[in-house]
């Protein structure tokens, strides 16, 4: 019983900053944010009020035309609708063949 209270006492010291850290410390976008955001969407053409059968591509095109405007006159703050575009890295390396007459460690 003795070593099981030093035990607990450690675990739990342990546990503490564990749970302590589980917050997020980034915060959502504000109200002016979300404003000026749809503002953006409506003068690319969008209108929250219009046509709902199309919902999802009318907002997808919006934010397509507000990114590519965005691209083009260099505003690449992060706010906004997403930048389109993509990266590759480089091809994959395939490894040596050893020849079945060889060890393992030929060459060193």
């Amino acid at each position: 019983m003795n070593k099981l209270i030093p035990a607990v006492v450690v675990a739990a010291a342990l546990a503490v900053p564990a749970i302590s850290f589980a917050q997020t410390s980034q915060q959502g976008l504000t109200r002016a944010q979300v404003r000026a955001e749809l503002v953006q969407l409506e003068k690319a053409g969008y209108n929250p009020s219009g046509d709902q059968v199309n919902y999802p591509e009318n907002l997808q095109a919006a934010q397509a035309r507000v990114s590519a405007e965005q691209l083009a006159s260099g505003n690449t703050s992060g706010y906004g609708a997403p930048a389109a575009g993509t990266s590759e890295s480089g091809g994959a390396v395939q490894p040596a063949r050893i020849a079945p007459q060889q060890s393992v460690y030929f060459g060193h």
